[in-house]
């Protein structure tokens, strides 16, 4: 109504000029940055395995907030599960006769031991079974 209306040509000229001026150089266009680093190679199973009990063995032993989840919530297989089982015992034995840094240490060198044997330990959790 009683205002001007303002132009905006010398908005956009401005725009364009930023836009355009940076690719009218003499010098050759960049090339494209290129990785030195290579891309990871996927996880084995046993490596996976390894990882996934690990983790929740430790977790475990240290009693933390979510140790408490069942097999299934944690992702393991019941053979996984059964590896878990038997790396939170000997990591707990650990623990009560050199510290808890060795009874971590403990469960991490037997679930990889363990993993490596059954190959990732990813059979089937049908037909689960209760910890003994």
């Amino acid at each position: 109504m009683g205002t001007t209306p303002r132009t905006a040509l010398p908005y956009a000229a401005s725009v364009l000029a930023v836009l355009i001026l940076p690719g009218c150089s003499n010098s050759a266009p960049h090339a494209a940055p290129t990785s030195s680093a290579a891309a990871p190679s996927p996880s084995s199973p046993a490596q996976i395995c390894t990882a996934l009990v690990s983790y929740w063995a430790k977790e475990t032993l240290k009693g933390s907030k979510w140790s408490g989840l069942d097999w299934e919530q944690k992702g393991l297989s019941n053979d996984q599960y059964a590896i878990h089982e038997e790396a939170v015992a000997a990591g707990r034995a650990e623990e009560r006769t050199h510290g808890r840094e060795k009874g971590l240490e403990l469960i991490d060198r037997l679930v990889a031991q363990r993993c490596t044997e059954q190959d990732g330990a990813t059979r089937s959790s049908e037909n689960w079974r209760p910890p003994q």
